[in-house]
């Protein structure tokens, strides 16, 4: 998905909207978000571990997760840049 559809699809769905990105190699260990998310990663590669499964996201992919859902997050060896959605459950 590109960047710019994927932004339309959050304002429209009532997404705040946010940019960042992590340094190469760094993690966010194990934790849960008070709101729902939804993320393109744009540059790099980011690690997605949930469930007890990993998976590497690349440019142009997404992933979502939903409120109080328990995951950590792996930046590649480049780093990982992306588009987060966050929106507030109910």
């Amino acid at each position: 998905m590109n960047r710019t559809d994927f932004e339309a699809a959050l304002q429209r769905d009532g997404y705040e909207i946010v940019a960042r990105t992590m340094e190469p190699n760094t993690a966010n260990p194990e934790h849960a978000h008070e709101f729902d998310a939804r993320v393109l990663v744009v540059a790099g590669e980011m690690t997605l571990d949930r469930d007890g499964a990993r998976r590497a996201y690349r440019p142009g992919e997404t992933f979502e997760i939903t409120h109080g859902h328990r995951h950590a997050e792996i930046a590649g060896p480049d780093d990982a840049s992306y588009v987060v959605g966050r929106r507030m459950p109910g």
